[in-house]
């Protein structure tokens, strides 16, 4: 017996589980938390107010809830799943008369003391029912049509919600979410191939659509289109913000121009450089070599994820563990997409890094309950 089993076999049965957890990821999580404070200290000049100091008091909640949700066993958080979607679609049902007005969006619930977004707690809950539904669903019956209506329900009724606020990147990143944990648990990929087609049919009719009464989008929806396939064409209008994105990134060079030297977001020519924009302020200010930095521990964290997944004989658990990893991917990969111009601006956060409260919570929450399938799976 090796002196780390004589330890865990003589630890009490409550504490062991401390012990199983998945420590390399809470330290990666840690570390682009980190990589956060420093920006948004460095953002507002110097000082740890008005979004640093709050930030990480949200984050010692965030690992808090994540250690609570991480102990509790995995059965749990399978039953409570339904439940999870369930709450989160009824929050987005109160937005709709309820909820708060923030740029033009109605995307909050006021709860006094925080602003909630349920759409943040629906990209979580979400993964949770599909990944109980496909564990429930025997696997001969994955691909049958009437057992794939169900959970095309499942997405698009809160994708529909969202939409209303309206919040497109969130509807994407639900339908793109919702499409993967479909394809992880084994639905034919000729499903899929229709969806790519329709949704090809889909672009084109919302362009069409444009100037006339059944116009499917919003004008500034349409307007962030334009700027995306040209931002030169109005350069101090609507292409404004992403040519200052651009131009962040491009001056920050291979090193950047040094801690708290960056003018784009010093000289606030940057838009929302506390949010959604922030990974552009990271580019000037430590270069390349701190974006490539930054990237690589968010591919840690997916790679942890996926392994954890692979290890995990559970069918819920493995599911749960890879819908939320591919999640998490999603959320850095749209945003630096978008902030480099790759992808339309869709108001996506950096996770971890950008300022905000839901976000940060849910997605600790999230990741709770990935150490709880690492941590009770079977051995």
């Amino acid at each position: 017996m090796s002196y780390l089993e004589y330890t865990v076999k003589t630890v009490p049965g409550g504490w062991r589980k401390v012990l199983y957890l998945n420590w390399p990821l809470v330290v990666l999580l840690s570390a682009v938390a980190g990589v956060g404070f420093v920006m948004l200290y460095s953002v507002a000049g110097g000082s740890m107010t008005p979004w640093a100091e709050p930030q990480m008091k949200r984050y010692v909640l965030g690992v808090t809830l994540m250690f609570i949700v991480a102990l509790v066993p995995i059965w749990f958080w399978r039953n409570m799943s339904v439940v999870a979607y369930l709450v989160s679609l009824g929050l987005l049902v109160m937005v709709e008369f309820f909820g708060t007005v923030g740029m033009g969006a109605q995307r909050w619930i006021d709860l006094g003391f925080m602003r909630l977004q349920p759409s943040e707690l629906m990209k979580i809950a979400l993964v949770m029912v599909l990944a109980a539904y496909y564990d429930w669903l025997p696997m001969k019956k994955t691909s049958r049509p009437l057992w794939v209506i169900l959970p095309v329900l499942i997405i698009l009724v809160p994708t529909g919600l969202v939409l209303t606020q309206p919040d497109l990147g969130t509807a994407i990143l639900l339908v793109a979410g919702g499409g993967l944990m479909m394809f992880l648990a084994g639905v034919h990929w000729a499903y899929f191939g229709a969806v790519i087609a329709a949704g090809i049919g889909g672009i084109s009719t919302v362009f069409k659509s444009r100037g006339t009464d059944w116009q499917l989008l919003k004008d500034y929806q349409f307007r962030r289109i334009d700027t995306f396939l040209d931002p030169s064409s109005d350069p101090l209008g609507a292409g404004y913000h992403i040519t200052q994105a651009k131009i962040a990134m491009g001056s920050g060079g291979w090193t950047g121009r040094g801690f708290m030297q960056g003018t784009q977001s010093r000289l606030n020519f940057l838009p929302e450089k506390h949010t959604d924009f922030i990974f552009n302020t990271l580019a000037e200010e430590f270069g390349f070599v701190g974006g490539l930095s930054l990237l690589t521990l968010y591919v840690l964290v997916l790679l942890f994820c996926i392994i954890s997944a692979i290890q995990n004989r559970d069918r819920y658990s493995s599911l749960l563990t890879l819908g939320i990893g591919l999640t998490f991917f999603l959320f850095f990969a749209v945003n630096m997409s978008m902030v480099m111009g790759l992808a339309p601006v869709v108001g996506v956060p950096l996770p971890l890094v950008s300022y905000g409260g839901s976000a940060m919570l849910v997605l600790m929450v999230a990741f709770g309950l990935v150490q709880s399938a690492h941590i009770h799976r079977p051995r």
